[in-house]
């Protein structure tokens, strides 16, 4: 081995980058500005206060004094205590509209309980959206019941501590994480997937003079667009079928010969419909087909493609709402989260499988059309930004 050589490998590298300014900028700019922005999110993010909703049904001594000492153990604190009244019904519809965080429910019968030595039961209801979030706030309330039941002992409560029953608005109690995160993931993996296909090979198209040649024919720069964004769609469409149909299916595989049993898919559960869901992530990957050949016109390796994912990508990952919600960002952010196609496809996956929402729905509706509308802003700039040229 000779070292002379290794270093004349070495120092073309070095000079491949000295003379690609993009490049160098992304070993040096990106990162920086990637973790920024992460630590930004992070540390800055708004916690914000746990609005619990507190139902008296019981409408007895024991609830009145139990609601009367949430209130006073919760002043200053980061739990803000809501007058939901007595009417049990309105719960979920209220959790459901986000007027409240968590509904702590004192059911009929709580004061007679108490006065016939019984076990005294509150009820905890959650969204059902969020287990990890949501988990977080029900524990501020179960620290600041217990608080409240330790303020009243030896009074009205007695010596007997309420036990909790827990429900939920849209997710099973038991649910976890995937349940909660596949939608925004599925939309995210469409996204990046065909976003660095679509980039790619748009990019040897040009580089291998096909683009150059159509453009000498009569046909538009529109129409070009046009045709390659629909072609593209066709395996846009393909890969988004593969994910959707992973995601929702369980199809468990006998052992074959010396392999063992296994399961094919994830089997998180869609409450709306599938077929909503897998509009949604279409409507996402047709917008990063008109993305990547518009951004690819910019490029002329397919080095500076993958240049545009930490520009692109990355940030609409971190604040397109799917790892904090997109209301406690900082509020410099929030204006920029709202022009970002991820966030409406996370907020449309999210109300259709989880909440089962419909196109009855005027906010699914809404992201459903903005995630259109991006797509189509995205080929009308392509067509303007191609030119005649060989790469």
């Amino acid at each position: 081995m000779s070292p002379r050589r290794v270093l004349a490998v070495t120092r073309r590298i070095v000079e491949l980058f000295r003379h690609d300014h993009r490049s160098l900028a992304l070993v040096v700019v990106a990162p920086l500005l990637v973790t920024a922005l992460l630590g930004w999110v992070v540390r800055g993010s708004a916690e914000g206060q746990v609005r619990l909703l507190v139902v008296d049904a019981d409408r007895g001594p024991a609830g009145t004094q139990l609601v009367a000492a949430l209130r006073a153990a919760a002043a200053g604190g980061t739990v803000e205590v809501v007058d939901g009244g007595s009417d049990v019904s309105v719960v979920r519809a209220r959790l459901a509209e986000g007027d409240a965080d968590v509904a702590l429910v004192v059911p009929e019968g709580f004061t007679a309980a108490l006065a016939g030595g019984g076990e005294p039961t509150l009820r905890l209801v959650t969204p059902g959206v969020d287990p990890a979030g949501e988990g977080g706030a029900a524990g501020a309330v179960v620290e600041l019941l217990g608080r409240s039941v330790r303020a009243l002992l030896p009074g009205g409560l007695g010596a007997r501590l309420p036990s909790l029953e827990r429900s939920t608005v849209y997710l099973p109690v038991d649910a976890d994480a995937l349940d909660a995160i596949a939608p925004v993931f599925l939309g995210y993996f469409a996204y990046f997937f065909v976003f660095i296909l679509t980039g790619i090979s748009f990019l040897r198209e040009r580089l291998g003079g096909t683009l150059e040649r159509l453009l000498a024919t009569p046909v538009t720069r529109a129409e070009i667009v046009l045709g390659y964004s629909l072609g593209f769609g066709i395996f846009a469409t393909l890969q988004v079928v593969l994910l959707t149909g992973f995601v929702l299916l369980h199809w468990e595989v006998p052992p074959i010969g010396p392999l063992p049993a296994f399961v094919v898919g994830l089997d998180v559960p869609s409450a709306g419909s599938p077929v909503l869901a897998f509009g949604f992530a279409l409507a996402l990957a047709v917008g990063a087909v008109s993305l990547g050949i518009f951004l690819s016109t910019f490029a002329r390796t397919e080095f500076q493609i993958l240049q545009f994912i930490p520009i692109v990508i990355v940030p609409q990952g971190l604040l397109g709402g799917i790892f904090w919600p997109v209301e406690r960002l900082p509020d410099l952010l929030r204006p920029i989260a709202g022009v970002l196609p991820l966030t409406y496809a996370v907020e449309g996956l999210r109300a259709v499988m989880i909440r089962g929402a419909g196109l009855d729905d005027p906010l699914v509706v809404r992201d459903l059309l903005v995630l259109l509308g991006v797509a189509l802003l995205f080929v009308g700039l392509a067509a303007r930004t191609i030119r005649r040229e060989i790469a």
